[in-house]
Order: C-alpha cells, then structure tokens, then sequence
C-alpha cells in the first residue's frame, strides 16, 4: 500500500509541498484524507488551510451567545436589566401615582401653611373663611371665624401661599423648557438675562418712589432684557443654544452692573430695605393681585407650552433631527424663549428673583417622569409649586418674628442637592 505524505505546519516556517499522490487502482487520483482542500478564491498554489495572518475562531475562543466583550465600569449596570428597571422607575402607572401623590401633598401643604404663624389658626377656621369669601357660607359649618382671623386668612396667608405655589410652578416649567431648548443641563430661567433686567426696572421704579408699578416695571424689564438677547445672538446668522447662553450672560452682567450702580448712588432708608427683600426673592408683599398676575401668566403661557411639548422631545437630540421631523427650528426657539420670557417675567415681577426652583427641579423630576416632555412638564410644575410653599413657610417661621427672604432657603437647599447631582451625573436624574 501506498502512503501518503502528510503535511505539518510548523507555524512561521512555509509547509513543503506535498508530493503527488499514487494513482488508484482504477486510474484515478486518490486524495490524501489530510491533504487540505484546494479553495477556488484563492490564488494558485494557495490553500484555504495555509497559514493567515487573519486569527481563525473556534469553539473555544468564540464567545458565548447573549454574552459581550465590551468591559463595563464597575458600580454600572448595562443591559436589559437596566431597561427594565428603568421602565418599572417611570412607566405609566408609576408616573400617575407621582403626579397624584405631588397633588395632593400641594393641597394639603398649601392648607398647613397657611395656618403656621405668629397668630393661631386652625384647619376649620381655613376651611370656614375660604369658603365663605367663595360664596359657599353653608360649607362652612359651625366652626365660628372671628373678623381678625378672617382677615389674616384671607388677606395675609392665603395669598401668599397662592402666589408661592404659583411661582414655583412657573419659575420649575420654565427651567425646564430652557434645559430642553438650550440643550444645556445648567440652564435655569434667568439664563437669558431676565431676572437682570427685571431687577434693573424694579429697581428703578422703586428709586423714583412709585413703587406700587414694581410688577410692571419688572416685566418690562424682562421683556427688554430677552429681546436685546436675541438679538445679539441672531447677529452671526440663526439663534444657536451657545450664541444665546453668551449673549445672555452679557445682558446679564450690563443689568447687573446698571443695578448696582443705582443702588450705590441713591438707594437709602426705606427704600434700599426694599430693593434688597426684592433682589433676595421675597413674597412678604404678596397680594391678591399678585396672585392673579401670576395665575394668568401661568394658565396662558403654561398651557401653550404642555401643547408643544413633543416638540420640546425633537430639540432633545439636536437641530437636524429636530428640521427632519419637520420642525421649524429657529422659528420653534423663538416661540419657547419668548414664552419662558413672558412667564419668568411675570413670576419675577411679583417674587423677585428665586434661584435655584427652575435649575434643581427639572433634573429630580426627570427620575420620576422620564425625560418625555409630556410627562416632564406637569410634573415639574406641582412639584415646583408644592417646593416653594414648603420653603416660604420655613422663611417666614424659622426665625421668627424675622422673616427671611424665600431666595436664602432655596439656595440653602438647592446647593446641596446641587452638589449630590452632580455627583450621580451619571445617573437617570441628570440625564
């Protein structure tokens, strides 16, 4: 019998060629049973089992199926896991039971607060003067409400509390329209040099001593500030995020500086008290009036923007995606600035400038929403609402009989919680 010579591959060295086999017994060529199979894309005198530079995968080095290479951090999970747990976190009925539970607590913290203060008063004597002012005297009750608690209910506290919850809602949407439509996650209300220059017209009508067009003043001043923004950051062509955050940090720094000026020449007595409580954030001088100015803005400009919030989703990944879903881009950012603008102007108007309510707030409630805008929004604001109540409360009893400005305790509070994400930016709340 004939052998075959078989072929061994040593590696770097070049295999020898093998030599012919025997011819079989009926004339035909015998193939060597190890003799590698002669591949037809390859080159003559190549074989598919010579050596390659390209690594072959077996069995053993293949990797199992579902399973990744990829390294992953430590401390960060990936996969459907995450999905998962993301999903049970913001689905639909767990977003419901935030929203539901955020309502209610704003009913009943809205209630307590306005039975804390100096002088005593209790649930059923709120519930007996609400009712009463709203033309409902038979819900009441026997529950008797002397002249005196009557009027601090209904004069004092109830406004206050109302425009504290109507603020921090505006002051909570309106950040987190900027955050979505500058694509930047440290954008708050006043980016675009509003509170500047509301600051700068109150301070001016203060000065003259007409103080009782504080609220006109200040929106007006909103409204100058915006506009003269937008149109330093249409100078090079379209409004892009980065133009618009320089320009209003200018028009910013120009009120600022205006500000400062006018206080240190003639502000004095009386009236530097006032610009102060004024340029802290303060709600000591809320009214019913204030109340209105602030409901009206909200319900107006609130409502147009929940409207428009899927096309708040299309700014979340930029401007060409947004143009390729048929939107409208310079157009749409105009609209949304112009609406923050005339919402944050008025809520500045009858509070001062709050800080802190539109930057911290929009980043915890995405945790509980998602980062859809439909959910986000009315979220964030009875959040933001029920968040100022709370703290207006504290500024006003904590030190009591001194009150703080509303501003103070919401920095004491948006700093940490500031610093905390920052530190969990990779988590689903900074997102």
């Amino acid at each position: 019998m004939t052998g075959t010579t078989h072929t061994r591959n040593t590696g770097s060295r070049a295999p020898a060629p093998a030599p012919a086999p025997a011819p079989a017994s009926n004339g035909a060529t015998a193939p060597s049973p190890e003799a590698p199979t002669p591949d037809a894309s390859a080159g003559p005198g190549t074989t598919s089992g010579s050596a390659s530079s390209t690594p072959r995968t077996t069995a053993a080095t293949a990797p199992r199926p579902g399973t990744d290479r990829r390294r992953t951090r430590p401390g960060r999970s990936t996969g459907p896991a995450q999905a998962s747990a993301a999903a049970r976190r913001t689905g639909p009925g767990r977003y419901l039971f935030w929203l539901v539970t955020a309502a209610v607590a704003l009913i009943l913290g809205s209630a307590v607060a306005v039975t804390i203060g100096p002088a005593d008063v209790s649930l059923a004597q709120v519930w007996a003067s609400v009712v009463t002012h709203l033309g409902l005297p038979g819900l009441a009750g026997d529950t008797p409400v002397p002249p005196l608690t009557d009027a601090i209910v209904w004069q004092l506290r109830m406004p206050r509390v109302l425009t504290a919850a109507m603020v921090g809602a505006g002051l909570a949407l309106s950040g987190a329209v900027m955050q979505s439509v500058t694509r930047n996650p440290l954008a708050d209300p006043y980016l675009l040099g509003l509170s500047s220059g509301a600051s700068l017209g109150a301070v001016c009508v203060v000065i003259l001593g007409v103080g009782f067009a504080l609220p006109v003043a200040a929106f007006a001043g909103a409204l100058i500030a915006l506009f003269a923004t937008l149109n330093i950051a249409r100078v090079g062509g379209s409004i892009t995020p980065g133009r618009a955050v320089l320009a209003g940090l200018a028009i910013a720094q120009l009120g600022s500086a205006g500000t400062s000026f006018i206080i240190f020449w003639a502000a004095k007595g009386d009236s530097y008290r006032e610009i102060l409580n004024w340029l802290l954030g303060s709600l000591a001088g809320s009214s019913w009036s204030s109340v209105l100015i602030s409901s009206v803005a909200l319900v107006v400009v609130g409502t147009g923007i929940l409207l428009a919030a899927s096309r708040l989703d299309a700014f979340t990944f930029g401007d060409t995606n947004a143009a390729s879903l048929g939107i409208n881009v310079n157009a749409t950012r105009w609209g949304f600035l112009v609406a923050v603008a005339l919402l944050t102007g008025a809520m500045v108007a009858v509070s001062g400038a709050i800080g802190f309510v539109g930057l911290i707030l929009p980043h915890l409630v995405r945790g509980l929403s998602g980062p859809g805008h439909r959910r986000l929004l009315p979220l964030v604001a009875v959040v933001g609402a029920l968040f100022l109540v709370l703290a207006d409360t504290l500024a006003r009893t904590v030190f009591d009989p001194r009150e703080l400005p509303v501003g103070i305790i919401t920095a004491f509070i948006g700093v940490p919680v500031f610093i905390l994400l920052i530190k969990r930016k990779r988590s689903a709340a900074w997102a």
